[in-house]
């Protein structure tokens, strides 16, 4: 990276301790950031990285340490003495408010832009306008965040941020839900502002990122800080040992013969944004989705889920017509699906492990308006040791849990109900390598048992590990459709930018 060591140190955390009830977060974590580096922040899910950064953000109070900018010692006790500090962050759950608009979000609690009495939209527009070019965010101030995509309110974030004039940002997993195009304009975009001396944390579990584009690392394993290294000397195997204290060996996808009957079959299926789809699903099949955020690739499960109501075309689920008109429809008939946003669309998050888990199958344990507790324990047992979830108990609040824990709560609730075809949409974003490993062997395992697999992701790799074939879309159209075995990440890229329809 050629960095300069000799840069003073931007900010620096001591002794950083935080409890959440009877489990430590953070046990006297230590992190120091030069000026205009790109710092990788990386762990386990649950090894206090998120927690860190909300600390540093002033969204969330550490019990004991200290926190200096420059060496002088600051407070930093709410989010408004974070911004005051300069410091921004973009959260892997995004903090946007849907019902408003693109600018209101923007300008809300923001110290840079003078409000008069009344909503001046022309002077709005030209304080949102720069920071939305700069993230390459298209949308106009006056859309509502709510009809968005995850990919573009993640963009709209990043915007706001740089709006308040930040000069330390932390970035909590940005490319979670970014496909290839948006992620490469991210990258840009923090080489443009480490040449302008911000200070860029970043959290992530994407090994490629971390090395293309940060400096130093600092690794955190069960709230304590491992160590920090140069990133021009690392290794990922070193990184890797670093985070799970052990060797972590990278499994290929095991060998898999689709010889199943085709239990899904759309032929010319449109709604509002999906255009003549066809495609079919075989029992012990994975098919991959690929396509850029917007494309489609999540309302193709919405249509199959009954969210979205199907215009024209024709939808057969193990050999009948269907037109799910609702998700229970869709699930009487033997549709799961996976949402994108676990914690909006799929977690209460309030409600325990177990309730979570158990919500699709309410009615198998339990009579006359009452749950068999017994009942419930035991069927979630044996699901929660085959995901290999992590959580202190089944009873704990899943908001406690970290991102890849509530995800794999989720996936037990479908387990549970055993549906003949699931949808699995991003299942590991925002999820770290080992819970990675453990979602394609969950995948792998549930296509050799029979199940048939839809699954959508933003990681080109993934689609090319997990899947026997890859389904590419544009704009609500197939544009391609590829054998995994034989497919590039360039074929990929090069369908989901073009509108062309190939063969």
């Amino acid at each position: 990276m050629g960095h300069n060591r000799s840069l003073p140190e931007h900010l620096q955390a001591v002794g950083i301790t935080k409890r959440y009830g009877g489990v430590d977060a953070l046990k006297g974590a230590n992190f120091s950031l030069r000026t205009g580096e790109v710092h990788a922040l990386v762990g386990e899910n649950g090894a206090g990285k998120s927690t860190l950064a909300r600390i540093l953000a002033g969204s969330t109070r550490a019990d004991s340490g200290a926190i200096s900018i420059y060496g002088a010692p600051v407070e930093i006790a709410t989010p408004l003495d974070a911004q005051r500090l300069g410091i921004g962050i973009i959260y892997q759950e995004l903090d946007l408010f849907p019902n408003l608009t693109a600018g209101e979000n923007m300008v809300i609690g923001n110290l840079h832009f003078r409000e008069g009495r009344l909503v001046n939209f022309r002077r709005m527009e030209e304080f949102c306008r720069p920071f939305l070019r700069q993230v390459g965010l298209s949308c106009g101030i006056r859309q509502t965040v709510a009809a968005l995509s995850i990919g573009q309110m993640q963009l709209l974030a990043i915007a706001r941020a740089l709006s308040m004039d930040a000069r330390i940002l932390l970035m909590d997993e940005p490319t979670s839900s970014l496909f290839d195009d948006a992620a490469e304009r991210l990258f840009g975009l923090i080489a443009a502002l480490k040449q302008r001396g911000v200070s860029t944390v970043y959290v992530s579990h994407k090994m490629d990122e971390i090395f293309r584009i940060c400096d130093r690392a600092t690794v955190l394993r069960d709230g304590e800080t491992i160590g920090t290294v140069e990133m021009a000397g690392a290794s990922v195997n070193q990184l890797i040992r670093m985070m799970v204290g052990r060797e972590l060996p990278i499994t290929a996808r095991a060998a898999r013969r689709v010889a199943g009957e085709t239990v899904l079959a759309a032929e010319k299926m449109s709604t509002a944004k999906l255009k003549n789809v066809s495609f079919e699903l075989r029992r012990g099949e994975v098919l991959g989705i690929a396509g850029l955020v917007g494309s489609g690739r999540s309302e193709l499960g919405a249509a199959l889920f009954g969210i979205d109501r199907i215009k024209s075309g024709t939808l057969c689920v193990q050999g009948k017509l269907h037109s799910p008109r609702s998700p229970r429809d869709a699930m009487a008939s033997g549709i799961g699906l996976l949402p994108e946003d676990r914690r909006l669309q799929g977690l209460m998050m309030r409600m325990s492990v177990l309730e979570n888990a158990t919500l699709a199958v309410l009615p198998k344990i339990s009579g006359l308006g009452f749950i068999h507790l017994r009942q419930e324990f035991s069927i979630v047992g044996p699901v929660a040791r085959q995901l290999a979830l992590n959580c202190p108990s089944t009873a704990v609040p899943v908001s406690q849990l970290s991102g890849g824990n509530q995800q794999k709560v989720l996936l037990a609730r479908w387990l549970l109900l055993n549906p003949t075809v699931l949808f699995l949409d991003d299942p590991t974003r925002g999820i770290d390598i080992g819970a990675k490993q453990d979602i394609y062997r969950l995948i792998d395992e549930l296509a050799a048992g029979g199940k048939a697999i839809i699954l959508v992701s933003s990681e080109l790799p993934e689609l090319l590990r997990c899947c026997d074939r890859i389904l590419v879309l544009n704009e609500g159209r197939v544009t391609a459709h590829y054998d995994a075995r034989d497919a590039t990440q360039e074929q990929i890229m090069s369908a989901a930018t073009n509108a062309e329809v190939r063969a």
